[in-house]
């Protein structure tokens, strides 16, 4: 759960906060204040990880991968399997990308938002009034 984070998350998040990337940076200026209609957290901690961008309805992970992440896929590659299973999905976009194409980043953010706002399901309300007349019916 996105609220079960371990306290070196937590503390890694808050120095990750402060020392921003010039990327991450440049992207969470488009994100914030809900400017794609859903509210985004930015360095937020989950389980062991710092995800650089969350938005947690719809569950939707933003990566900034700089040149390090070349050297570690396969950890982001089990990462990610990791975020899949607490619901997930995780959009990975190079550092250089964000910086040289935002505008086509955040579009396929949006996109991406849309995508999981169609698929998501539509909890069922209880309807006022149909227990009883059911009942009635049945008497």
């Amino acid at each position: 759960m996105q609220d079960q984070a371990s306290a070196a998350a937590r503390h890694n998040a808050k120095a990750l906060r402060t020392g921003m990337a010039d990327a991450e940076r440049r992207l969470w200026s488009r994100l914030r204040h809900e400017q794609l209609g859903v509210k985004f957290r930015r360095q937020h901690p989950i389980g062991t990880c710092v995800l650089d961008f969350a938005c947690l309805a719809p569950k939707l992970a933003i990566e900034i991968d700089g040149s390090q992440h070349l050297d570690q896929l396969k950890y982001d590659e089990r990462r990610t399997e990791w975020l899949a299973t607490q619901g997930f999905a995780v959009l990975r976009f190079w550092a250089n990308d964000v910086m040289t194409q935002t505008d086509a980043v955040v579009i396929r953010v949006f996109e991406n938002l849309q995508v999981a706002a169609s698929t998501a399901p539509t909890p069922t309300l209880p309807q006022r009034g149909r227990e009883s007349t059911q009942k009635e019916s049945t008497s």
